[in-house]
């Protein structure tokens, strides 16, 4: 087996282009998706708000899993979106409800992502206004 054969550049070389598309991809999103830009300004400002609380190791992983996760979704749907854009330009029940679906699992999770946020900052920012 040659390591350095043509089949194994050409694997590679795949697999760093899979990258180029997923960043072109959330580039595109980022630019046209206003609900994403709004999830992303909202993930700046809590992980700057857990860096002033210094919450917990645990807390982190809770907060990033929920912010990977809204953002995933967010990408998710608008993929979905698009999809169901591109195969009918005319009104059909089933579009509508197949991107009414895709915005209802962003929104669930979103309401997963307010608990998640008032668990681990509440107590903290009562901390703080009880002992000002």
């Amino acid at each position: 087996m040659n390591l350095g054969s043509k089949d194994n550049k050409k694997r590679t070389h795949g697999f760093l282009k899979s990258f180029a598309f997923a960043f072109a991809g959330i580039k595109s999103a980022l630019m046209k998706e206003r609900n994403l830009q709004i999830h992303v300004v909202i993930s700046i400002a809590v992980i700057l708000l857990g860096g002033v609380l210094s919450i917990s190791r645990i807390e982190w992983i809770m907060i990033l899993f929920a912010i990977g996760g809204m953002l995933s979704l967010e990408l998710m749907n608008t993929a979905i979106e698009r999809v169901v854009d591109l195969a009918t330009e005319d009104y059909h029940p089933l579009a509508k409800q197949a991107k009414d679906i895709a915005a209802g699992a962003v929104l669930v999770y979103a309401a997963l992502c307010i608990i998640i946020g008032i668990i681990v900052f509440l107590p903290r920012i009562l901390a703080y206004i009880i002992s000002l």
